[in-house]
């Protein structure tokens, strides 16, 4: 029954109305960026396409996969102690492996191992902290960890099937998302809402993390194994 009311509520008045449309607002944002640079830059980089097209995509789609649930947690501000930790340590650990599987397939493994571990801590100890220091802690080591698995993962991969294990992860990756959005909804069905926003938010970090993401892929340092 729970379930019901969960895919009902996406088109309801809660914040779990609005997730749809953030996946939207992100994932239009990081194709319009995209688009942008691909015609003033990108472009005129050698198979760029065969190279980095693939990675990037999937970065974006993985961006859009992450934004909802950091807009339900912005929403109610306040968790409590076992669900803030999951919720810390599910975007951490997603937010630090997909980021750094998908560099590291095209940098190497220290790129990605750095910027999958920046980008998982970074968030999954901004969301934990919704519970208090334990979220806290549970968002960065579950991004610490992410971040060095996702890097590792791609770079042992290289020679084997490395792009079929992307969509593996990614596909793996979306599950485990849209199970935290429901869990986030069963544990604050009956909180009321503290934060109203607009999409700027979910524009502003989307383009921030895609930003980041295609400069790295493509004027970023790189392992040895790539020059």
């Amino acid at each position: 029954m729970t379930l019901k009311e969960f895919v009902k509520e996406l088109n309801g008045r809660r914040v779990e109305g609005e997730l749809i449309k953030t996946i939207f607002y992100s994932l239009l944002t990081s194709i319009i960026a995209l688009g942008i640079l691909y015609f003033l830059k990108l472009r005129t980089i050698p198979d760029f396409i065969p190279k980095y097209g693939s990675y990037l995509f999937f970065s974006a789609l993985s961006y859009a996969l992450i934004m909802p649930a950091i807009r339900q947690v912005r929403a109610y501000k306040k968790m409590a102690c076992m669900s803030g930790m999951m919720t810390g340590m599910t975007i951490g650990m997603i937010s630090g492996f997909l980021p750094g599987f998908y560099i590291a397939s095209t940098n190497g493994m220290f790129v990605g191992s750095v910027f999958g571990m920046l980008v998982g801590i970074t968030l999954g100890m901004w969301n934990g902290k919704c519970c208090g220091v334990m979220g806290f802690m549970e968002g960065t080591m579950a991004g610490f960890m992410g971040g060095l698995m996702g890097a590792m993962t791609a770079f042992m991969l290289l020679n084997d099937h490395l792009f079929t294990a992307s969509i593996i992860v990614f596909v793996v990756s979306a599950i485990i998302m849209i199970g935290l959005n429901y869990m986030i909804y069963i544990e604050t069905k009956e909180t009321e809402r503290q934060r109203r926003e607009d999409n700027l938010f979910t524009i502003i970090l989307t383009f921030v993390l895609i930003m980041v993401t295609t400069w790295l892929m493509i004027l970023g340092p790189r392992s040895a194994i790539f020059q």
